[in-house]
């Protein structure tokens, strides 16, 4: 009997954990946030480079503003043939994607092109 109740603890311990868990990789996931309808395209000036986790993302002056644009996870960017490296500040590239319902100045690309080579990026 002790055993049982001691499983059946366990077992509502992980279950409320992967409950507490869902709805931040739900709302990570959460690509419905950007216009899938209008593909738009960028072509711009590195600023800066983050290459981290969970998405690599870059700032890019282009259209007259400073766009934050979301990228791959740096391990699909680097089997991809774009490793951490591949972008540098003041290198010009251009990508298309979408942009954020809420945020006009953020994109999640879909594409990019970069040093001679087009990339698509999911």
């Amino acid at each position: 009997m002790t055993l049982s109740r001691s499983c059946m603890t366990l077992g509502a311990v992980a279950a409320l954990g992967v409950l507490a868990a869902a709805p931040a990789a739900l709302a990570h996931h959460g690509w419905g946030s950007y216009d899938s309808t209008a593909l738009t395209t960028l072509d711009g000036t590195v600023q800066s480079v983050s290459f981290s986790n969970p998405h690599a993302s870059i700032q890019l002056e282009a259209q007259g503003k400073t766009w934050y644009i979301v990228l791959a996870p740096p391990s699909r960017m680097t089997t991809r043939g774009l490793p951490d490296g591949t972008f540098r500040q003041g290198q010009t590239i251009s990508l298309d994607g979408y942009v954020h319902k809420n945020d006009p100045a953020e994109l999640r690309a879909e594409r990019i092109r970069v040093d001679g080579k087009s990339v698509e990026l999911r």
